[in-house]
């Protein structure tokens, strides 16, 4: 009953701060499952799991974690596992032994669970490299006769800490653990290391992969230039696309890449100049065809929306602010967890407080 409120309240916030887009190419897989993704905005990545699959998962999390007064509270109530970091502590590296049991078992019993095996969220252009703690786990059970099925799932981000904004939840093709399993002891930390690496390049066809910095701002005014042409809006699947036209344009005609980089990379620079954050904002023409429509409907939009925005702003611009300002020094990776978890909170006071004015007013 906790985890199914949890998932409906998490899944239903998560949809109205971001536009989810899932890409999966049916039902998850039934049975032993180990979910595997890339971790780009911190505790955003796992929570997208609750809108990905309807099965109760058993998630793994850094310890530290479970120490905060309210994410601490939740984790424990959804049964989540702590992994001991050595960055965290590394005197507490032992108990990770029983974790890995843990997850084992679950799985033998037929659970799902998930996990991000790069060991961290960061905002690099391509994926960290895996820890071995997935295919461990998932070995371990394989070896005890759990049908074990990893599968891929693909997180990317338009404007990961911008509100409104895509994001694509891509569901890769299962990895059947059965066809790893070493024919004995000696063979382990092969069958460990294949796993992974197989685990690595389910992650890289389900991810936006790029091969240095100086090719992401490329992938992005590409993607802002074509929905501007297009009059869409930004599409987090597309972006992933364009990285993969990037890595074959860099490899094939290295030359006439850098060229365009540059000239990418420049006219982005323009726009930062300007303070323009589109390319749309660039292109206005004030002509009497368009300024007279724009006029006519900005005015009747001032008339009948006025009130609303006046009764909106007198009972919001207090909360309205407070997720942007306590993201205002987070790391990037981190901005979107900081104004989603301040806004779910915020939004509960908030709204309790205005039900017990009106209750007492009434």
């Amino acid at each position: 009953m906790f985890y199914a409120c949890v998932r409906a309240v998490v899944a239903l916030a998560l949809r109205l701060f971001y536009r989810v887009k899932v890409n999966a190419p049916g039902e998850a897989p039934s049975g032993p499952v180990l979910f595997v993704g890339n971790h780009p905005n911190g505790l955003i990545d796992p929570a997208l799991v609750f809108i990905l699959t309807r099965r109760q998962v058993t998630f793994m999390a850094k310890a530290p974690l479970f120490k905060l007064p309210v994410i601490g509270w939740l984790l424990k109530g959804l049964n989540a596992l702590p992994v001991y970091r050595k960055q965290d502590d590394p005197t507490q590296m032992g108990r990770n032994e029983g974790t890995l049991d843990a997850a084992k078992g679950a799985l033998v019993q037929g659970r799902a669970i998930t996990i991000f095996p790069e060991g961290k969220s960061h905002s690099e252009p391509a994926l960290a490299e895996l820890k071995t703690g997935a295919a461990r786990i998932a070995l371990n059970a394989a070896r005890e006769g759990a049908p074990v099925r990893i599968v891929p799932v693909g997180l990317t981000y338009a404007e990961k800490n911008v509100f409104r904004s895509e994001v694509l939840i891509d569901q890769g093709a299962p990895i059947d653990v059965q066809a790893f399993l070493p024919k004995d002891a000696a063979g382990e930390q092969d069958a460990v290391r294949a796993l992974t690496e197989r685990v690595a390049e389910g992650l890289r066809a389900v991810t936006l992969n790029l091969d240095q910095w100086a090719d992401l701002p490329v992938v992005q005014v590409a993607e802002q230039l074509y929905a501007f042409r297009q009059g869409g809006a930004l599409d987090a699947e597309r972006l992933r696309l364009w990285a993969r036209g990037v890595r074959l344009f860099r490899t094939q005609e290295p030359e006439r890449y850098e060229r365009l980089r540059q000239h990418l990379s420049s006219f982005g620079h323009r726009m930062s100049l300007v303070q323009a954050t589109r390319p749309e904002e660039l292109s206005v023409e004030y002509r009497p065809g368009n300024v007279v429509p724009f006029a006519v409907k900005t005015l009747l939009r001032l008339v009948f929306g006025l009130p609303l925005f006046a009764l909106g702003l007198a009972l919001f611009c207090i909360p309205y602010p407070l997720p942007r300002m306590a993201a205002r020094r987070a790391e990037l990776d981190i901005q979107a967890t900081a104004k989603f978890l301040t806004a779910v909170v915020v939004s509960i006071v908030w709204w309790w407080g205005l039900t017990a004015v009106a209750a007492v007013w009434g």
